[in-house]
C-alpha cells in the first residue's frame, strides 16, 4: 500500500526543512478536519531544563504560572521584553523531572541564551537538544483511533502529556478542535514513527494544511503574526500563554496596564482575500485602509472551504466590516 510519503514537496522559508504538501494540499486539509492526518514538524527547536529549581525558576522569568505543574502537565508561556513586547513563545511540558520547551524553528539559540543569562545560582542545567528530537503532529477527529491502532497512548485532555516508550511524549494540543496531539520522539525514530502513524490510518499532510487550520482557528504564530511591537493582548495570548494571577516577571507592568484599561492598540483578525491573484501576499505586507497603513498581514493560505484567507494585525479601532487593501488585493475583515 502506498503511503504517499515519497510525494513530499518541500516547504519554503522557516518551514523549508519539512514537507509543504504531498501533492493535494486541499484534500490534506479536509482529512485534518474530517479524519486524521500526520504533519511532520521535526524542524521545531527543543530545549530541556532539568534540575531541582526548574519550575520555580522558569515561573519567575516567563509569563506563565509554572510552580504547580505536575508530572505530565503542559502549557504555553511567553518571554516578554521589559516593555512587555513578545520575544519568545514556548510550549512547555513537565515530565519525569525535566521541563521540555519546544519553540519555533531557529528560536533555540535565543531561548538558550536567555535561560543561561537568567540562570544565576539556580540548580538548573538548560540545554539545546533540537538535533536529538523531532515533533510530529496528528490532527483530526480520528486522532485517538490512529494513536490506539499505532499502539500509542491517548492523553485524556488538552494540557496533558504521557511518556512514550523509548523516550519523548505524546501531548494533547488545545487546537485545532478537541482532537490533536504533538509527539516528541527521538530524531532517529521520527521516520519510523511517521510511517507507523500512516499505517495506522493518518494521511500524510504538509505544513500548508496545518497552517490553513491554524489560520482558520485564529491562532497566532511567533514571527508571522508578531513583530517587535507585539504585546500579548493584541494576538490572544492572555489566558493561554499569560497567567494574570502570578508574581512579578519581566513585562508584567504592560500586561497589567492593558488588562486594566482594556485598550490594546492592535488586534488579530481573520480576513478573506478577494482572490484576484493566485499569488498570496507575503507575511508582513502592509494593510491599507482609506490610503493609510493600518496594520500588517500575517499568514495567508488557500483554505479548502473558505478560499484565500489570512490573519492580520490591525489597529483596534478599524471597523469589523472594513474593506482593506493588501499589496493591491482587496480583502474584508471577518468579524469574530
Amino acid at each position: 500500500m502506498s503511503t504517499n510519503l515519497d510525494r513530499a514537496i518541500a516547504g519554503t522559508g522557516r518551514d523549508a526543512a519539512v514537507p509543504w504538501h504531498y501533492g493535494d494540499p486541499l484534500r490534506e486539509q479536509r482529512r485534518l478536519s474530517t479524519g486524521a492526518g500526520v504533519v511532520d514538524r521535526r524542524h521545531r527547536d527543543v530545549l530541556i531544563v532539568p534540575g531541582d529549581d526548574r519550575l520555580s525558576w522558569l515561573h519567575s522569568i516567563c509569563s506563565q504560572h509554572l510552580t504547580n505543574l505536575a508530572d505530565g502537565d503542559a502549557t504555553e508561556a511567553l518571554v516578554l521584553s521589559p516593555h512587555g513586547n513578545v520575544e519568545q513563545h514556548w510550549q512547555v511540558t513537565e515530565l519525569a523531572g525535566t521541563v521540555w520547551i519546544d519553540t519555533e524553528p531557529g528560536e533555540a539559540p535565543t531561548g538558550l541564551d536567555y535561560l543561561r543569562k537568567m540562570q544565576f545560582l539556580k540548580r538548573v542545567d538548560p540545554a539545546d537538544v533540537s538535533a536529538e528530537w523531532g515533533v510530529l503532529s496528528v490532527v483530526g477527529p480520528a486522532t485517538g483511533t490512529v494513536l490506539s491502532v499505532a499502539g500509542l497512548p491517548v492523553p485524556d485532555a488538552p494540557g496533558r502529556a504521557i511518556a512514550l516508550d523509548g523516550g519523548g511524549f505524546v501531548r494533547r494540543m488545545p487546537w485545532p478542535g478537541a482532537d490533536a496531539v504533538d509527539l516528541l520522539v527521538p530524531a532517529a525514530r521520527v521516520d519510523a514513527v511517521l510511517e507507523t502513524l500512516v499505517a495506522a490510518g493518518a494521511d500524510p499532510a504538509g505544513t500548508w494544511a496545518f497552517e490553513a487550520l491554524r489560520v482558520e482557528a485564529r491562532q497566532p504564530r511567533l514571527g508571522q503574526e508578531t513583530d517587535h511591537r507585539t504585546i500579548p493582548h493584541e494576538v490572544g495570548w492572555i489566558g493561554t500563554a499569560v497567567h494574570l494571577d502570578k508574581g512579578c516577571y519581566r513585562g508584567q507592568e504592560t500586561v497589567a496596564r492593558v488588562q486594566n484599561l482594556g485598550r490594546p492598540p492592535r488586534r488579530l483578525v481573520l480576513v478573506h482575500l478577494s482572490g484576484e491573484s493566485d499569488e498570496l501576499p507575503a507575511p508582513g505586507s502592509p494593510i491599507e485602509f482609506g490610503g493609510r497603513v493600518v496594520g500588517f498581514l500575517g499568514t495567508a493560505v488557500h483554505h479548502f472551504e473558505l478560499g484565500p484567507i489570512a490573519l492580520a494585525v490591525i489597529k483596534r479601532a478599524l471597523p469589523d466590516d472594513a474593506e482593506i487593501d493588501v499589496s493591491g488585493q482587496r480583502a474584508k475583515i471577518q468579524a469574530s
